[in-house]
Parts: C-alpha cells; sequence; structure tokens
C-alpha cells in the first residue's frame, strides 16, 4: 500500500511538473498522461486566449479575459493564478496578491500560485514572505518540482543584490 500511494505520488509530482506553463506556473489542468486517464474539463476559450496573451507579454488584455472566466467559473485557480501573473508582469506586484491568495484560497496546493506569490513578495521587499511559500513548495514537491526550484533561486538571487532595500 505505502508503495502505490509514493509511486502514485511520483506520478502526480512528474505529471504536475509538465504541466508548468511557462507564464502561468504549475498546478492546473492539463493534457498529459496522467490527466488523460480522467475526462478532461473542457477549457473555456477566453483562458485558451488569455494565456495566449500572456505568452505574448500582453498582458493588460489578458485581464478581462481571466475575469470572465471566473465570473463563470470562481472556483477556478488556475485562472486566479494567471490574473496574478498578469497583474505583477503589467508592473503591479501589490495588486496581484489578491488573485494569488485567492487562487490558494480554493486550491491551497497550487504549486504556480506559491511560487508566483513568492515572486511578487520579492518585488515588495518581503522576503520572509516568499521564504514561506518556498517552505510550503518545499512540504508540496515530494521529488521536487520547476516552482520550488524557480523560488528557491529568485530568492537567492534577490539575497545576492547590492544595497539596503526598502521595506513595503
Amino acid at each position: 500500500m505505502r508503495s502505490t500511494l509514493l509511486v502514485t505520488a511520483a506520478v502526480l509530482s512528474v505529471g504536475y511538473a509538465s504541466l508548468s506553463f511557462a507564464a502561468g506556473g504549475g498546478g492546473g489542468g492539463g493534457s498529459d498522461s496522467v490527466s488523460s486517464a480522467f475526462p478532461a474539463k473542457p477549457v473555456d476559450p477566453n483562458f485558451a486566449r488569455a494565456k495566449q496573451l500572456i505568452e505574448a507579454r500582453d498582458y493588460r488584455n489578458a485581464l478581462p479575459l481571466l475575469q470572465q472566466v471566473v465570473a463563470k467559473d470562481p472556483k477556478n485557480a488556475d485562472a486566479y493564478n494567471l490574473m496574478g501573473y498578469a497583474t505583477r508582469s503589467a508592473g503591479d506586484p501589490n495588486g496581484s496578491l489578491q488573485y494569488y491568495q485567492q487562487a490558494l484560497a480554493i486550491d491551497p496546493r497550487h504549486l504556480g500560485a506559491h511560487e508566483y506569490i513568492g515572486e511578487a513578495y520579492l518585488m515588495l521587499n518581503r522576503p520572509q514572505d516568499a521564504k514561506q511559500h518556498l517552505a510550503r513548495l518545499d512540504s508540496l514537491c515530494v521529488f521536487g518540482c520547476s516552482e520550488y526550484r524557480q523560488l528557491k533561486a529568485a530568492i537567492a538571487a534577490y539575497e545576492k543584490q547590492p544595497g539596503p532595500r526598502a521595506s513595503n
């Protein structure tokens, strides 16, 4: 039984790592071999278009589409995570926090939201808050994951920056 659980955890970890979206992070649905064994929920066309806009770095036009997605599906943690990413990438890390927090309220294990809120906290000169999310990722990523490695690298880079940083 224990070995079955470990194998399942390994498969899920690998599956989640393969779901990482360059601009949107992991933790969400996708069409890898793990999720294809289960009936896939149809992807909202606004969500798909928003992902395309984010990949093109058109964050401001992605946000209204994502707002339509969450209006139809208020439990869509992936959409809230992307709303946070688009808001932060458009230059508003403080405004992004509400979306990441909403994603984590819906799915406390959302890897992408933990990574991205940590990065937002670094932009806001709040490294201790970022480290809390790194610790959470460490506990969630049984065999390691890209979200953990990326946030750890971001924290290390932040700590190597010379000079004092103002705290917000």
